[in-house]
């Protein structure tokens, strides 16, 4: 039953590409700056890949100390701007929560609304953003849909495909998934559902709750294409939750902050008890 990290994957912009790593220091926030930033419209609202599927297509790159952002896309020339933390907060708008954030100037938004065909802006969490994120262990993030972490098993992942397979469609690619840390070695499939307390490298996790799949998983990455139905028919058919809509997958809190590098052994501390 040991577990090791396969994948590492932090996606600056949220609902941009995600970037590969080797290793990551493991904020609060979760991985390095991940969903550090976010594209919204000119009212403050965030935009996401489940109307603006183009977003799967910019592929951003931060420097080392964050200081840096580079955006590339197809056809496009490349931008890089210098990473604004200190400028008036303005406001923004994400699933109807209101948070504060700094706007990264006119640059980032020609290059954006060039891409996107619409009117866009780019903003970034401030140093102070405080917000708190809900789940069996509470936690913060920066622009996430929700937890700081999104921990999927190689195990789900095959499963998910193999069903999807057997019904004659082709599989998905795990970029659909977009999950922040991949891990082999659990035989079973959705062992992560049941893991309370993780220790990974230096770090420690707490379970949040299960990692509600919506219709950004529809989205073809490499072309920034819809590409449905799958994997949420599929889903439908076995992972249906009682509150609503299909899992796969968890998020995590950040309980102890540190290093996560690809290869460390995962030492479940707390599981998922009877009483649950």
């Amino acid at each position: 039953m040991t577990a090791v990290v396969t994948d590492l994957i932090t996606y600056p912009v949220k609902g941009c590409a995600g970037v590969a790593l080797t290793e990551s220091g493991l904020t609060p926030a979760g991985l390095t700056h991940d969903r550090a930033f976010m594209v919204v419209d000119d009212s403050g609202v965030y935009r996401t890949q489940r109307k603006d599927t183009r977003l799967a297509v910019i592929r951003p790159e931060v420097s080392w100390d964050g200081g840096r952002l580079t955006l590339r896309a197809p056809d496009v020339e490349p931008l890089e701007i210098e990473v604004d933390t200190e400028s008036p907060r303005c406001d923004v708008d994400l699933f109807g929560a209101p948070f504060r954030a700094v706007d990264q100037g006119a640059d980032a938004a020609r290059w954006l609304s060039d891409v996107l065909g619409t009117d866009c802006r780019l903003v970034r969490v401030p140093p102070e953003h405080d917000r708190v994120t809900d789940g069996l262990h509470p936690g913060t993030s920066g622009f996430a849909d929700s937890g700081a972490l999104h921990l999927l098993s190689r195990s789900s992942y095959d499963d998910l495909n193999a069903r999807i397979e057997a019904a004659g469609r082709a599989p998905v690619t795990l970029s659909r998934l977009r999950p922040n840390v991949v891990v082999d070695g659990w035989d079973a499939p959705h062992t992560e559902d049941a893991v309370r307390n993780v220790g990974i490298g230096n770090t420690e996790l707490g379970f949040a709750k299960l990692a509600v799949r919506c219709a950004v998983t529809l989205v073809d990455q490499d072309s920034g294409e819809r590409a449905g139905p799958e994997p949420l028919r599929t889903l439908a058919t076995y992972r249906r939750q009682p509150g609503g809509g299909v899992s796969l997958g968890a998020k995590f809190s950040v309980l102890r902050t540190g290093k996560l590098t690809l290869g460390d052994e995962l030492d479940v501390t707390v599981w998922e008890s009877a009483a649950e």
